[in-house]
């Protein structure tokens, strides 16, 4: 069913492929971001990346000209961070340490959210995995050990490949799958098209699966995970499916655009009545 645009209150907007790809800008994602702020709609950027701060994603927008705060970059570290800590804070203090498995953008988020490191993987109770793309030997070997001494297995989201200049490299979900296969434990996995990616987004903006529009490239991320919550969701052309692609999905997203553009000239035209 073609949702009605003039009801929806939030957009929740996939980064690489409707933002960008790559350092290339799509267009006219600025004009987009205006129009939300401008009609009192709320949006994140959510991005299964885990690697990066939402401080250098901000950054990296800035340097395409987009202007977007880090409060308005979720990512799969925060999600994970954010879904584990709800889990098993007390009294608003996290019990036990975490071992990490990751860098910069997922280690802030667990020390925002007030986890413990530990470099001890025999001292974990948390092993918390992300894409590591400086990893050695010795670290996956630590990471295992902790997996295997009780720690609970989670990881950040289940990607199997990242893209990159070159084409695609081993994203987390490879790396996930090693560690699964040496340790025995599967992971649990927070983000998209996981629910609890999409549902601590729209707790951030505070709206309700009806009223929030997934906008992504990627049907198996981006429009699976949505459709199954009941948000209402549109297919962009500017990354990973074409229009066929998406069209043979059952079900397929409720709208399919050619980019941000055509996404805006509708929403303007449902606005206006």
């Amino acid at each position: 069913m073609t949702p009605n645009l003039a009801n929806i209150r939030a957009v929740l907007l996939d980064m690489d492929g409707v933002l960008y790809v790559g350092d290339r800008p799509r267009p006219g994602e600025q004009d987009f971001l205006d129009y939300l702020d401008a009609t009192g709609r709320g949006w994140l950027c959510v991005t299964n990346t885990a690697s990066k701060t939402p401080e250098a994603f901000a950054a990296k927008l800035a340097q395409m000209s987009v202007r977007a705060a880090p409060a308005h970059v979720f990512s799969s570290a925060q999600a994970t961070a954010g879904w584990l800590a709800e889990q098993v804070r007390v009294d608003g203090l996290i019990p036990g340490k975490a071992f990490l498995f990751g860098m910069e953008g997922l280690r802030q988020a667990l020390l925002s959210e007030g986890f413990p490191l530990t470099d001890d993987p025999f001292a974990a109770d948390y092993a918390v995995a992300g894409a590591n793309f400086e990893l050695t030997y010795e670290q996956l070997a630590d990471m295992t050990l902790a997996i295997r001494n009780g720690a609970r297995f989670v990881g950040t989201n289940p990607d199997s490949s990242f893209p990159t200049e070159r084409g695609p490299t081993p994203g987390t979900g490879s790396m996930l799958a090693l560690l699964a296969a040496a340790s025995g434990v599967a992971p649990e996995i927070v983000g998209k098209p996981n629910a609890p990616m999409f549902e601590l987004a729209m707790q951030r903006l505070g709206t309700e699966p009806a009223n929030t529009l997934m906008v992504g490239d990627r049907y198996e991320t981006d429009i699976a995970g949505a459709i199954a919550l009941g948000m209402p969701t549109v297919g962009v052309l500017t990354g990973i499916n074409t229009a066929e692609e998406f069209a043979a999905e059952d079900p397929p997203p409720a709208l399919v655009v050619d980019d941000l553009p055509a996404l805006l000239k509708l929403m303007l035209e449902a606005d206006q009545g």
